[in-house]
Parts: structure tokens; C-alpha cells; sequence
């Protein structure tokens, strides 16, 4: 879900979307590999691997992530 009323924000996009934004800041390169990008997010943040791709479409639909030629995930800021 993008926002719940439930007591976790920690599962809502909006919040893990700015996790996994910070993840991606920190990196010095603009391409990461889908896989890579999962462990440096699960060490940040306990995530399973399918609400990892619904914030990974979250970011996409912002336009803040798109798919690289090469098949990566390339950030766009």
C-alpha cells in the first residue's frame, strides 16, 4: 500500500521509498544491478523481496529510477 492507517509506517512506500532513496544516494554510480540494489536495502531495512519491487514501481512511476539498456536500475537525480 502507498499509506495505511495501521501502526507501521515502516511497510508504507512512501517511507520505504525514502529509505531506498537514501540507499541509492549514497552510491557513487548511477547503475546498480536489481539483486545488489535488494541486499543493500535488506541490510537497511528488513524487507521482503516483493514489497521491495513494489517500492522499486513506486520509484519508477515518480521518475526518480528507470531500466538502464543494459538491464540495470539507473537512478535519475
Amino acid at each position: 500500500m502507498i499509506t495505511d492507517k495501521n501502526i507501521n509506517p515502516e511497510r508504507d512506500l512512501y517511507y520505504l521509498g525514502g529509505v531506498l532513496i537514501e540507499v541509492l544516494s549514497k552510491r557513487e554510480t548511477t547503475e546498480i544491478d536489481y539483486l545488489d540494489l535488494y541486499r543493500l536495502f535488506s541490510q537497511r531495512q528488513d524487507i521482503t523481496v516483493n514489497l521491495y519491487s513494489l517500492t522499486l514501481d513506486w520509484l519508477f512511476m515518480l521518475g526518480l529510477v528507470t531500466k538502464s539498456e543494459n538491464g540495470k536500475i539507473k537512478k535519475c537525480f
